[in-house]
């Protein structure tokens, strides 16, 4: 017998806020969190502009000035959200007692890219200095599943814990995998999420150079998902994480519920290393899968929270797979993205997402795609341009694609 699954913590490291309440109201008040970059030196670089963590304070969320030094920033950022969520949703694992079995608390955090302010600075010393000066600490700062193994540390959490890899859809698929664990049997509760900071020389000229970035002067028009001015997505760093837990579980020790997970979805192109499938089947199968799985129907009031990112390819192709998974409610959905607002944060992006999805559906509002003053034709839903709306939301869902093809789609239901 499959077991229900809720969300009873949330936490939010963003460009627009670091906390979730700060966060959601800057969402809804289409404040936007892109802006000239100021912690690297730009001016060799063809893209100025990024979405930066502001104001952020280690100590707000209980880390230690020696841990900061000694990890990378996509790591601390994971930690600060983890501590958010762990908070709220009141969880507490230890050998000496607390309100779930640590063997049962899970660890399913990933990063599209991990360490790279890590590996530039090493690479750096290994070319002006030599190989002894590289330090011991390098790989396990570097690599992307050092995230969840701190997180794991920091919380006793000595069940499953499965880092996931798949780019802009690492966090995504690491809540979906979450939400099958649980399912099945396999954990009463799992922090999920992701956690990115590429924000470099490096990282910038990357995805510049591979034509991927907006080359905008003015970063408060720069992400403009489904616009016809569109022209690349905006690079953000972050972290989101949601907590989830088996209902009976959360139920028996009084949790509050923020709202039900009731399907994913997971596919892959198998088309482009890049580019998504223009004609949208696939990622329409992974949309289907979580939406059969939820027990969609045409009576629902539905939430889109799509990935939007602002690309030529992808606004098309996301339309397209939406108008292929839905047939005619597409027209009558609430679709946004809210990369316009922050950016994108690469393998966190989905779990950004998803925190959105859920507050959606628990205060019935549908958060702005802001900078939509001019939306493509080929894009022709509604994708609340501009202005928060009010809906009696009961579905909601958050759907990613990542580079080499990878499609993930979450679905939550109102609690």
């Amino acid at each position: 017998m499959h077991k229900r699954v809720v969300v009873t913590g949330t936490g939010v490291i963003s460009p627009v806020g670091n906390d979730v309440k700060t966060y959601w109201q800057n969402l809804l008040g289409g404040v936007c969190g892109i802006d000239f970059i100021k912690s690297i030196q730009t001016d060799d670089l063809p893209v100025k502009i990024a979405g930066e963590v502001k104001d952020f304070d280690p100590s707000a969320y209980e880390i230690e000035n020696p841990f900061v030094r000694k990890q990378d920033k996509f790591t601390v950022y994971a930690v600060a959200a983890a501590w958010q969520a762990v908070k709220e949703s009141g969880l507490c694992a230890s050998e000496e007692g607390g309100n779930v079995d640590p063997f049962r608390f899970g660890v399913y955090i990933g990063s599209g890219i991990g360490g790279l302010n890590t590996l530039v600075r090493e690479s750096e010393k290994v070319l002006k200095e030599g190989y002894k000066w590289v330090s011991p600490l390098f790989i396990p700062t570097m690599i992307s599943n050092i995230a969840a193994g701190n997180i794991a540390i920091r919380n006793h959490a000595c069940g499953p814990c499965l880092p996931v890899v798949t780019a802009c859809a690492t966090s995504t698929h690491a809540i979906g995998e979450a939400y099958r664990a649980i399912r099945h049997g396999y954990a009463d509760a799992i922090i999920a999420g992701g956690s990115e900071a590429c924000i470099t020389q490096l990282g910038i000229a990357g995805f510049a150079n591979a034509k991927a970035l907006s080359k905008a002067e003015d970063p408060k028009y720069a992400s403009l998902p489904f616009n016809r001015n569109r022209a690349g997505f905006v690079m953000s760093e972050g972290a989101a994480m949601l907590v989830l837990e088996e209902y009976e579980h959360a139920l028996a020790r009084g949790a509050e519920i923020i709202a039900e997970v009731c399907g994913y979805g997971n596919t892959c192109d198998a088309y482009h290393v890049t580019a998504p499938r223009p004609d949208g089947k696939t990622q329409a199968a992974a949309i289907r899968q979580a939406l059969d799985e939820a027990g969609y129907t045409s009576e629902d009031v539905l939430y889109i929270n799509a990935h939007g990112t602002g690309t030529a390819l992808n606004d098309v192709a996301e339309t397209a797979a939406f108008k292929l998974a839905f047939g005619e409610d597409a027209y009558k959905a609430h679709v946004s993205s809210i990369k316009g607002a922050i950016g994108h944060l690469l393998g966190a992006a989905g779990a950004a997402e998803a925190v959105a999805a859920v507050l959606a559906l628990k205060n019935g509002v549908v958060p702005p795609t802001i900078n939509l003053d001019d939306i493509d034709p080929e894009c022709d839903l509604d994708y609340t341009p501009n202005v928060p709306v009010e809906a009696p939301l009961t579905i909601a869902i958050s759907d990613s694609l990542g580079f080499g093809g990878h499609n993930g789609c979450l679905a939550f239901r109102k609690y």
